[in-house]
């Protein structure tokens, strides 16, 4: 009886702490780079007496064939919407038993609305992320906020474009006042046609280097995601982000526990953990990126929250939209595509 009442007394002291699992567990996580702080990772393991195990991705085409291909084993990753519907429909992952995370009422309703309710039955928000246009203040006078800005050969060679499918479309099904979800073959067509004139102005699609390239002058102007701009911002006085007026597509990544985890308690534990108002704001202040949490907001730092890359602009959260996964309409897309890189 002493036992059972010195169990029951450490069980319950582990629980006020927020976490449920027992002590010296391992939580196998599967993340993209750079998007955890060192010290959230540190307090947590401190916290719940755990070791955290990370394995990072730098795309979910990567991460999906990881796992596909069996390299599983993982407790918690962190895919974005339009994968995690690939991997919803095919039974990848579990769905939540949302009573076991109570922080989940410091979610945005703003952003949740955006979320078809079916994924949020398996994913929780972690991190928003939104491609708009970033520039060199000091070698271009924007004179309008427009994804039409790609157009003008007045930079022709010094702009680039996310070497990204449904992004680079977005943005010109955006700007023809389309759906960045469209099917209709048309509307790809007519998008398609547009992509190309812009091509003829860019130096290349690249994902990785434009951030460097922007900061040293080399780019002036690239299609990016606000996070990035928000670090190079850092660095140079002279880049700023813009939200086209057209709007933009909104990517977000959602923690979420796979089908074949063995470590359940221990990931509904750091899924709350990351819910936590203070963790959350110290994670935004590391990443740069929002996690869509309200009393998150007002513990940030005064210089993030005042800068114009950081919160999504209400009219322009309104025109944004959600990526999805099209199925096996994606090929438009993917066919589009080749055409564009070959011309």
């Amino acid at each position: 009886m002493r036992y059972l009442m010195i169990l029951l007394s450490a069980v319950v002291a582990c629980f006020m702490t927020g976490c449920q699992a027992p002590p010296k567990n391992a939580l196998h996580v599967f993340i993209w780079s750079d998007y955890l702080k060192p010290d959230i990772i540190e307090s947590f393991q401190k916290e719940c007496h755990c070791d955290l195990i990370i394995d990072t991705f730098d795309s979910n085409e990567a991460m999906y064939a990881k796992l596909k291909l069996g390299g599983g084993g993982y407790d918690l990753i962190f895919p974005s919407s339009y994968f995690l519907e690939i991997m919803q429909r095919q039974g990848m992952v579990k769905k939540l038993e949302k009573s076991k995370i109570g922080n989940l009422v410091h979610l945005d309703p703003d952003y949740l609305k955006k979320i078809p309710p079916e994924r949020l039955d398996v994913g929780v928000p972690y991190m928003v992320s939104v491609a708009g246009i970033i520039y060199r203040t000091d070698k271009v006078a924007l004179v309008e906020r427009s994804w039409g800005l790609f157009g003008s050969n007045e930079h022709k060679g010094r702009m680039t474009m996310l070497n990204d499918i449904r992004e680079v479309f977005a943005s010109a099904l955006l700007y023809l006042g389309y759906s960045v979800n469209t099917t209709k073959e048309e509307e790809i067509k007519n998008a398609t046609s547009q992509i190309l004139e812009w091509k003829k102005n860019l130096a290349k699609f690249e994902s990785e280097q434009y951030k460097n390239g922007i900061a040293s002058g080399e780019y002036v102007i690239a299609q990016g995601y606000n996070g990035d701009s928000l670090q190079v911002m850092q660095e140079n006085p002279y880049i700023a982000f813009e939200y086209p007026k057209e709007g933009i597509s909104l990517a977000i990544d959602f923690a979420v526990i796979p089908a074949d985890a063995s470590n359940i308690d221990l990931a509904y534990a750091f899924i709350n953990y990351l819910l936590r108002p203070d963790i959350a704001a110290k994670n935004m202040e590391f990443t740069y990126f929002l996690s869509p949490n309200v009393p998150a907001y007002a513990l940030l730092n005064p210089a993030l929250t005042s800068n114009p890359a950081f919160f999504l602009p209400k009219e322009i959260l309104e025109k944004s939209e959600l990526i999805h996964d099209l199925g096996s309409k994606g090929t438009l897309y993917n066919r589009a595509w080749d055409k564009i890189k070959a011309e």
